[in-house]
């Protein structure tokens, strides 16, 4: 029988997993359940991890769809994708106490919503249907938003009034797709204005510059992350755009032989709700299989961090009274 296939080598990018947005959410729900005591409900996936989901739910953490599953009275903690104003109006009405993990970088892009709306805008939001980001943001104003997926979009839009367009975006998009998509809506609306800074927050930005880095030295990228992870299928995209094989994987059971037969080089990332460890549990995979040379790929330093929410400080602080 034939001796399983291993790469020679793996290179892990850098930056990967976590982002500041991902660590404050499910450090939100830690702190709360530590504070509260179990159980502590949360509005849908904290973030879009099975993995981190499993975890928290076996620590008393109860996930629900809408915040009418949840008990009048009780402790709820909104995701790190953000909500729409009537989930805020439900919860209000139940008297829930409220924990909104929002990302500080989503809670820029409904800023812009509401802004764009009050001055009559047609807003064009760029992102993906059905994803609870877009959700949240298009709930902002709903009646002046409308969603676009792609250039042909553009091309079948028809405005109010195209000297009042403005422009945001999902901020776990691909990040050449969404300038190319934004290019044709200036082509279309010369008139169009956008957010004074960047939607696409910066982690997505940085992941998939690393892997495009990454995808030039291997033949195959492993992504670690979950199947609803949206910046982890744009890194699947990325990698395989940019020459090398790649596949999405929740953990180090999906990897399949025939993926790696002929592979010297292995590149491995990681979604921005992925944790490490999951990552370091795909290369023991690849070590008790023989690789000795594991090396970081540093494209871009990381430092950016995010408070939590106030509520879980001013707790914090009356604990330590």
């Amino acid at each position: 029988m034939a001796e399983p296939a291993f790469p020679q080598q793996l290179l892990l990018a850098a930056p990967r997993g976590y982002c500041a947005g991902v660590d404050r959410a499910v450090q939100t729900v830690e702190r709360a359940l530590e504070l509260h005591g179990p159980p502590v409900y949360v509005r849908k996936e904290i973030v879009h991890n099975k993995h981190v989901v499993k975890q928290l739910r076996a620590r008393g953490a109860v996930f629900v769809d809408s915040v009418t599953d949840v008990p009048e009275g009780a402790t709820v903690v909104f995701s790190a994708h953000g909500v729409a104003p009537t989930v805020h109006a439900s919860a209000s009405e139940r008297r829930l106490q409220t924990i909104d993990a929002t990302c500080p970088l989503v809670t820029k892009v409904h800023v812009e919503a509401k802004k764009f709306a009050a001055e009559d805008y047609t807003i064009v939001l760029v992102g993906h249907a059905g994803h609870e980001e877009v959700e949240g943001t298009m709930g902002e104003a709903p009646a002046h938003i409308v969603l676009i997926e792609s250039e042909a979009d553009v091309d079948a839009l028809e405005v109010k009034d195209p000297a009042k367009v403005a422009y945001i975006s999902q901020t776990t998009l691909s990040v050449d797709e969404t300038q190319a998509i934004i290019a044709r809506l200036r082509e279309r609306f010369p008139a169009i204005v956008g957010p004074r800074t960047d939607d696409i927050c910066y982690a997505t930005t940085n992941r998939q510059s690393a892997v495009k880095q990454l995808a030039r030295e291997c033949e195959l990228v492993l992504v670690i992350g979950s199947r609803n992870s949206s910046n982890s299928n744009r890194l699947v995209e990325v990698a395989r755009e940019h020459g090398a094989d790649s596949y999405l994987i929740d953990n180090e059971r999906e990897v399949r032989e025939d993926w790696l037969a002929g592979k010297r080089v292995v590149g491995i990332t990681s979604g921005a709700s992925a944790p490490e460890e999951l990552v370091q549990r795909l290369v023991e995979f690849f070590r008790a299989r023989g690789t000795i040379d594991v090396r970081e790929l540093e494209v871009i330093q990381e430092d950016v961090r995010f408070m939590l929410p106030k509520p879980i400080r001013q707790a914090i602080a009356a604990g330590a009274a």
